[in-house]
């Protein structure tokens, strides 16, 4: 099977790591242009001496390199304000586009639950790191069982969160706490992100609270373990800290829960980890670590596609 030419925009923590893993780990991807803006980046140097063509000219240097024409998927790995102005000059030139900010243009795409439904879309936005390692959990509850509510906590390393990240927290925010619902299946969301400045950094810790109406707690247990084992597969650092808790709540219990059922439910208390592979980063950035994994599957699973329509 002949490689898909792709190209990563965005030199900083994120894209270095996605460089990586797509030259490591991808048997159908060909990473075509490393892009950046800053010449002395770390990023664009380990892409120089890697091989790989670079520009230190952005979207439009992208756009005059000679292999422009052959490049079939586009990683956007930059800012939310950057990528709207990328995306409309990638998709008017025919590129799928993945975006890995917060800008949420194309739909929201969690790899284990709704991947396959939004391959023909032009733009596929990753939603956030908090959101590909908690939304997964939402999902796996709302498929036993309906979710008045889902609330995420997700607590990542000061150390791990570079400009992008702390430029696009409201972003992140907003955009987690619409992919809970639209996603995850939860009639109504909500998203906090914590930047723990602890010496040494923790690896990234996601707390997942669903209210869900049904008595059965093992068939959420299972579906849990299912999702979990799901996200190992392109994450390996992805695991449940402690088994899934269960508290009966009854209506009393759910004074000022948006949405709450008045005949109560069942809290359900998810608490993960999650520990990135190394290829770059550290491996306490799993949040990152994250990202790019779905990134790299979902643009895995286009390069596929394609490859077959073109046999």
């Amino acid at each position: 099977m002949s490689k898909i030419k792709a190209a990563i925009i965005g030199t900083g923590n994120i894209g270095t790591d996605l460089m990586i893993k797509l030259m490591r780990n991808s048997d159908v991807l060909e990473l075509a242009a490393f892009v950046g803006i800053d010449p002395d980046s770390d990023g664009l140097r380990r892409a120089e001496k890697l091989g790989v063509p670079v520009t230190a000219k952005g979207i439009d240097g992208l756009r005059e390199m000679p292999d422009y024409g052959d490049i079939a998927v586009v990683f956007d790995a930059t800012s939310a304000k950057a990528h709207a102005h990328h995306n409309k000059l990638l998709t008017a030139d025919g590129k799928r586009v993945i975006d890995l900010t917060p800008a949420a243009i194309g739909p929201y795409v969690v790899p284990p639950v709704n991947m396959s439904a939004h391959l023909d879309a032009p733009n596929l936005n990753m939603v956030t790191c908090g959101g590909q390692a908690t939304i997964p959990i939402v999902a796996a509850v709302s498929r036993v069982a309906p979710v008045p509510y889902a609330e995420i906590v997700a607590s990542i390393s000061s150390k791990s969160a570079g400009p992008g990240t702390r430029a696009n927290i409201d972003e992140f925010t907003d955009t987690t706490s619409r992919a809970i619902c639209e996603v995850g299946g939860a009639k109504e969301g909500k998203a906090i992100i914590i930047l723990n400045p602890a010496e040494p950094p923790l690896v990234m810790r996601d707390t997942v609270y669903c209210l869900a109406q049904t008595d059965d707690a093992e068939a959420i247990r299972v579906s849990v373990r299912q999702m979990v084992d799901a996200v190992r597969a392109y994450v390996p650092g992805y695991r449940l800290k402690q088994e899934v808790q269960f508290e009966k709540l009854g209506p009393n219990d759910l004074a000022g829960i948006p949405g709450s059922p008045t005949e109560g439910g069942l809290k359900v208390s998810v608490f993960l980890e999650v520990e990135g592979a190394g290829h770059y980063l550290p491996k306490y950035a799993g949040n990152l670590d994250i990202m790019t994994s779905a990134a790299l599957a979902t643009g895995e699973q286009i390069a596929r596609l394609q490859e077959k329509a073109l046999q």
